[in-house]
């Protein structure tokens, strides 16, 4: 990997090294179902965060894609080994700078199959920071467990620092959550570290989104 690239860990190569670079790049896209978007038969379709759900940036306001069939690029390093076969959609947040974010959400059949997948995914975010600096010797990465939140069936917080032997360095927070079938992923990333995570922000964000799933 080039010694140029830098920005927002974890991303995949072209297109998030495009806008913004990256520390750590994915494969080119996750072995997913990616045919249709999530949907459930009782309760409607999960519903995603806005723009202005995001942790506020100081100096750029936040915009929103659409709601995509998929898994965002920015989550296939860390989660890829727990999405194959799964429906998904995503939604994709950026501001005029470097800071992105994400919003990955799965509709399973039962409450026990999210129950199993939110602890997969949650399992998997634990051990990205080691397999950051085991898929490239240059980077060294750092994990914070920010805890769970009290909302609906639950969800758990996460920061991932990296940094590199070039200088590079990128603060990405995470979290999982649970609403009956429906698990939602959202992740939050910009260069910097662990004091420039917004972390009471991103709680409120991830408490919203798992609020918003039905």
């Amino acid at each position: 990997m080039s010694k140029r690239t830098r920005g927002v860990a974890f991303t995949a190569l072209a297109a998030a090294a495009l806008a913004v670079g990256t520390v750590l790049a994915g494969p080119a896209g996750a072995v997913v179902n990616t045919s249709a978007p999530v949907s459930v038969t009782s309760s409607g379709t999960p519903k995603f965060l806005s723009a202005a759900q995001l942790p506020p940036h100081p100096s750029s306001a936040w915009t929103a894609g659409k709601v995509t069939p998929g898994v965002p690029d920015e989550l296939v390093f860390c989660l890829e080994d727990a999405l194959p076969g799964y429906d998904s959609s995503y939604r994709d947040f950026r501001t005029d700078l470097e800071t992105n974010a994400q919003q990955l959400t799965i509709v399973v059949g039962s409450n026990a199959k999210a129950d199993a997948l939110a602890k997969r995914l949650n399992k998997e975010i634990k051990a990205c920071a080691a397999k950051a600096e085991q898929a490239d010797p240059e980077v060294e990465a750092t994990l914070k467990d920010y805890g769970t939140l009290p909302v609906e069936e639950g969800a758990h917080v996460y920061g991932v620092h990296t940094g590199t032997t070039w200088g590079a360095t990128d603060i990405n927070l995470y979290s999982v959550g649970r609403d009956g079938r429906a698990v939602t992923v959202v992740k939050w990333g910009q260069m910097g570290d662990f004091s420039d995570a917004p972390v009471k922000a991103f709680k409120k964000t991830t408490t919203t989104a798992v609020n918003k799933l039905y």
